[in-house]
């Protein structure tokens, strides 16, 4: 079952981050969780797209590079063939749990639902598992619901924190705010790097002045430590800011951007291509800096292919590519960005160059 998410509003306001729209034209959504925002480029010729920036030469900073609203909530569903058991609470790894394991999901359940009735917190929590993702059996998040509960009331982290996320949509059990905060809370102190991460949006959520940020890096940092790359890009921006009690650390910032950048995480990607490119919290290196907004864009990041785009055009960390840089811009385009000073520069192409763009375009989709 794929982890529910949380507003992210108050967070942004507590940052006095400003949402990533490109001109006002599109909103680029933030790798999610996973799960799932624009504000001047700075990284090449102009400006147009979200989260960092790189000035020109001789040009005025238009923004905070590190500026966006920290990530959703973190999302991440476990492969079923990594799992492991111990986050259930088995300890040692029982039949049920090894034919979990090798995706014997069915034999799984018929094994695990045995205990659960009698009361197995850890069997309740592995047939609320399949149960929720539909593994062997069919999908059956309400059951699925009933399971996590009854794990959770007997201390399950796991448990606890896929019960929290229940109660805070309201979808299958009736919606409780108070008990979810205080299960989250439960979760993210038993050392649930997802609920630290949760519980860490929920204390800014609660309080979006600097002193509940201040409350909430506490378990952002815990999350990080564990490498999850939500809460890395979270303390990335933390330090960036200089808030919530920390002190402004650009250099611990391009670290933790680098760490989570490393996992795919497209925004951090995209920051930290921009940092290089700038030279900001270390040294500069475009060749490093091209290359995480090329990964980035490669990736289906539109804002990061817009600003790969300018790269190519203006030469920047690579040779300049008029004809790449024009397929770049038009990828970007098709997914609804609109950057004019791209379209001037699209306009500026020959036929013979326009038609190369194109084509190439079409082999990057």
């Amino acid at each position: 079952m794929r982890c529910l998410r949380l507003p992210l509003a108050a967070l942004a306001a507590a940052l006095t981050i400003q949402a990533a729209t490109v001109a006002g034209a599109e909103t680029v959504p933030v790798p999610q969780p996973r799960p799932d925002t624009n504000v001047p480029d700075a990284s090449a010729p102009n400006a147009d797209a979200p989260n960092t920036g790189a000035p020109n030469a001789g040009a005025a900073r238009a923004d905070k590079p590190i500026e966006t609203p920290l990530p959703q909530p973190a999302t991440l569903a476990p492969s079923p063939d990594t799992v492991n058991p111990d986050r259930f609470g088995a300890k040692p790894p029982d039949a049920a749990y090894g034919a979990f394991q090798r995706g014997l999901y069915k034999t799984a359940y018929n094994l695990a639902i045995v205990r659960a009735n009698n009361g197995d917190p850890a069997a309740q929590t592995l047939v609320a598992e399949i149960l929720s993702r539909g593994l062997g059996v069919p999908l059956n998040a309400a059951e699925a619901a009933k399971w996590y509960g009854l794990a959770a009331e007997q201390g399950v982290p796991e448990a606890q924190f896929q019960y929290a996320l229940m109660l805070l949509d309201g979808r299958y059990v009736k919606k409780d705010s108070k008990e979810a905060y205080a299960l989250m809370q439960a979760a993210a102190e038993a050392g649930n790097r997802l609920a630290q991460f949760n519980f860490a949006q929920l204390l800014v959520q609660q309080d979006p002045g600097d002193a509940g940020l201040a409350m909430a890096a506490v378990y952002y940092e815990r999350a990080a430590a564990t490498g999850l790359a939500d809460a890395e890009y979270a303390m990335a921006q933390i330090y960036a800011n200089g808030a919530g009690g920390r002190p402004h650390d650009d250099a611990k910032a391009r670290v933790l951007l680098a760490q989570a950048a490393r996992q795919n995480y497209d925004t951090a990607q995209i920051d930290l291509a921009a940092w290089m490119i700038e030279g900001r919290g270390g040294e500069r290196d475009l060749k490093s800096g091209f290359a995480w907004m090329k990964r980035a864009a490669e990736g289906g990041n539109v804002a990061a292919q817009n600003r790969l785009a300018k790269l190519y055009m203006g030469g920047i960390g690579t040779d300049p590519d008029l004809i790449l840089a024009g397929a770049w811009y038009i990828l970007a385009r098709r997914a609804g960005l609109i950057d004019p000073q791209m379209d001037d520069f699209l306009q500026g192409l020959d036929d013979g160059q326009t038609k190369q763009a194109l084509q190439k375009a079409n082999r990057l989709r």
